[in-house]
């Protein structure tokens, strides 16, 4: 029998992959990354405790849920807290409009899109963020949020609602209040969550599931925020800790 050579075996059938192309830039895109890191944090440390909504781009005033999010940014300012958005269209509009008709603290945190997102009118004028990289965004959504309120949405929504509960559950960020409002849009995707990742397959702890409140009632939410910082406003202080 013939004995295969030693080097046979690391030797690929078709070569070694390569890039197509490399683009000197990409070297600078650290600097383009900091810089922006920089500039968020150093503007957001100026604006008091606020409270994220994240929500579809694609919904229209006169939609219920553009007009929940507005009575629920509403709320929240009247108890003393900013609203941050995604600063574009739809249910970010509607949070940026709550808190912009009670004279409360409107941020809006831009990206540039090829569709969808333009900011909308609602935001201060100081407060107008423009962002190249989601992954910025989403830091500056979570360090800066005393607690989030999801209204239904796509897969932005989707994405920026488990990223905040991993990194609670992983134990990045403090367990903050996550709120989903809309109870006919998300009870099936908590039941699923339930059923298929703690009961069947246990991919999460049981315990897990105190991390979302489910309600349609905007007096129900702010009680769930102030109750959590009841008594313990040291609790109010940026976020994430970037380990």
């Amino acid at each position: 029998m013939k004995k295969r050579h030693k080097s046979d075996s690391t030797v690929p059938a078709k070569g070694h992959k390569k890039w197509s192309e490399i683009k000197g830039e990409n070297s600078w895109t650290m600097f383009k990354v900091i810089a922006e890191f920089v500039e968020g944090f150093e503007r957001l440390n100026k604006i008091d405790p606020c409270v994220s909504i994240f929500g579809s781009a694609r919904m229209k005033p006169g939609d219920k849920y553009y007009e929940l999010t507005v009575d629920v940014a509403k709320k929240l300012t009247e108890e003393g807290y900013g609203i941050i958005t995604g600063g574009g269209p739809g249910l970010m509009e509607a949070g940026n409009k709550g808190a912009f008709e009670n004279k409360g603290i409107s941020v809006g945190l831009n990206i540039e899109l090829p569709f969808e997102q333009s900011h909308n009118p609602y935001i201060d004028q100081d407060k107008n963020f423009n962002h190249n990289y989601f992954f910025i965004r989403k830091v500056m959504f979570v360090k800066y949020a005393q607690a989030f309120v999801v209204m239904p949405g796509g897969f932005g929504t989707m994405d920026e609602l488990f990223e905040v509960l991993t990194l609670i559950q992983t134990k990045k960020i403090d367990n903050v209040p996550v709120v989903l409002m809309g109870v006919e849009f998300w009870s099936g995707m908590k039941d699923w969550i339930w059923k298929s990742m703690a009961q069947d397959l246990k991919t999460i702890s049981p315990e897990d599931m105190g991390l979302l409140h489910v309600t349609d009632d905007i007096n129900e939410v702010a009680q769930i925020i102030n109750d959590f910082y009841k008594d313990n406003d040291s609790k109010l202080r940026p976020n994430y800790t970037m380990q």
